[in-house]
């Protein structure tokens, strides 16, 4: 059985549900221009200083806790990654956004990473025992 994640404090549930809806709104492009739309938003967070992996992985949680109650379908692992990386940035940090994938079996993920390569969010779609390839990571 899946629990949700503790309610957050204010001061991260207010920016990761703020980068939740625009993640979330980013759906609406079309299917070639989103992933463009992602990439775009995580470069303009390149002047800001980097974050911790304490405070990245605090907003990572908090956006696991922050799903709008207007959306009712499942948020992917891309939406969730974006959200971290707008919600840092909404608190004046940077982290990375990192896309991979793996063989046997066949997949696709996304996960944050901090400037030091703490990866956050990679274990979330069994990376334990099919471990994820890095295919493209933001700067």
């Amino acid at each position: 059985m899946i629990h949700a994640p503790a309610r957050p404090p204010w001061n991260r549930r207010l920016p990761a549900y703020l980068a939740m809806c625009v993640a979330l709104c980013l759906k609406v492009l079309p299917e070639g221009r989103r992933m463009r739309a992602r990439i775009a938003l995580t470069r303009c967070t390149l002047p800001l200083p980097p974050a911790d992996p304490g405070h990245v992985r605090q907003l990572y949680e908090a956006v696991l806790a922050c799903q709008p109650p207007w959306w009712r379908g499942q948020i992917d692992c891309k939406e969730r990654a974006l959200a971290t990386v707008l919600a840092c940035a909404l608190t004046g940090r940077r982290c990375r956004l990192v896309l991979g994938a793996r063989t046997l079996p066949a997949a696709f993920h996304a996960w944050v990473a901090t400037i030091d390569d703490t990866a956050i969010g990679h274990e979330e779609a069994g990376g334990r025992d099919h471990p994820w390839t890095a295919v493209y990571t933001t700067p």
